[in-house]
């Protein structure tokens, strides 16, 4: 057993996140402000899009990019059944209908062919999922939303710096949600983000996120449309702003590690590391590989724990749920089921050494074997 506990993920954050953070207390300025302002601006243009506009959480800005849209009471939206339920929940918090589908056994994603049988005339949205930090194959989608007249809302909560080709995760589609949960590819602690190149739509996004306000004549501002308060804070914004420094040596050793995992699972049967198109930049926020050996995950997680190795879960089938039990769903939704009952999130922290990697492959290694031996 290793002296100390070997982390999923840890941030990234040390003395340059704390002197911004004192700079913003010190100004007195602590609700959304100049910091916020600046890092919508740097965190756009890294993503290649033309506004961003910073929430309080990925799951708000989802839920202000439906309402951005109009979507409500009569719609149905196209969710993936693989993913967080947050993704869903947005779609029933505007009076929406989801609709679970099923996604690919290799990218883990949803694609247009499951998006497909799923229209109805009732379809007003897709909200594909680029699921761990792996971009959807957007094309395909894409072409499909054009020839039934629907919305493409992204959920990109792990995706920050992913890309497909040199199409960039933020840049295409009508509106695209990040997150900056600590187990995010950057954090603020909490927090979120809309990116789109659509002027209408962000002065629309930025008036429903501040109560429904526009500015009024003589610098009096007016509330023109029903809103709410997702304003992500200056010192969160402050955060950002470092971060945004830093989102490029995160994913460069992100890759590394996953590169490490991948020649390591190598010399291990029974598991199925996560599988990269070619041209695609995979951003690691999670490094989930497949167990092909059923009903043994959920063991292996807690027998890596009394290793002092932090693992997880993949993310949830939706229809499994009990939230969802009412929640229309398209065909059999098979493969979710088995990606949530399948799938191990190994550690992927920043400050892992190469000696943390193996030990954790050879007590995975060690437990899957005796774990199999046992049925």
């Amino acid at each position: 057993m290793t002296e100390d506990r070997i982390r999923l993920i840890q941030p990234v954050v040390g003395e340059e996140e704390l002197a911004l953070i004192d700079e913003v207390l010190k100004s007195g300025h602590m609700t959304e402000g100049p910091k916020t302002m600046e890092f919508e601006s740097k965190f756009a243009e890294y993503v290649g899009a033309k506004h961003g506009i910073a929430t309080t959480s990925c799951t708000t800005a989802m839920e202000l990019s439906l309402r951005v849209l109009g979507i409500g009471r009569g719609d149905e939206v196209i969710v993936p059944d693989f993913t967080y339920p947050a993704t869903a929940d947005v779609v029933r918090f505007v009076g929406a209908t989801p609709v679970l589908v099923d996604v690919s056994p290799e990218s883990y994603n949803v694609d247009a062919e499951h998006i497909k049988e799923a229209i109805t005339p009732r379809s007003k949205c897709v909200m594909p999922v680029s699921l761990f930090g792996n971009p959807i194959d957007i094309e395909p989608i894409e072409d499909l939303a054009e020839e039934n007249d629907l919305y493409v809302v992204e959920d990109a909560a792990c995706s920050a710096g992913a890309r497909r080709g040199q199409r960039r995760t933020g840049s295409m589609v009508d509106l695209t949600c990040f997150s900056f949960h600590p187990r995010k590819i950057i954090t603020t602690g909490e927090g979120g983000m809309v990116t789109t190149d659509s002027d209408e739509l962000a002065e629309l996004a930025r008036s429903i996120k501040k109560f429904g306000m526009t500015a009024g004549a003589g610098g009096i501002s007016t509330f023109a449309r029903a809103g709410s308060n997702f304003k992500l804070s200056d010192v969160l914004g402050a955060i950002g702003v470092v971060q945004m420094s830093k989102i490029d040596e995160i994913i460069s050793r992100r890759q590394e590690l996953a590169g490490n995992y991948d020649e390591l699972l190598d010399r291990v049967s029974g598991v199925v590391p996560p599988k990269v198109d070619d041209g695609v930049r995979h951003v690691y926020q999670t490094y989930a590989a497949r167990i092909t050996v059923e009903k043994v995950r959920d063991r292996l997680i807690s027998d890596l724990e009394k290793k002092n190795i932090e693992t997880q879960i993949g993310t949830y089938s939706l229809h499994m749920q009990p939230s969802f039990s009412p929640v229309p769903k398209s065909g059999d939704l098979e493969t979710a089921r088995m990606l949530f009952e399948n799938l191990l999130a190994f550690p992927l922290s920043h400050y892992m050494t190469e000696e943390d990697q193996e030990f954790v492959v050879t007590s995975f290694k060690e437990l899957l074997e005796k774990n199999q031996a046992n049925g």
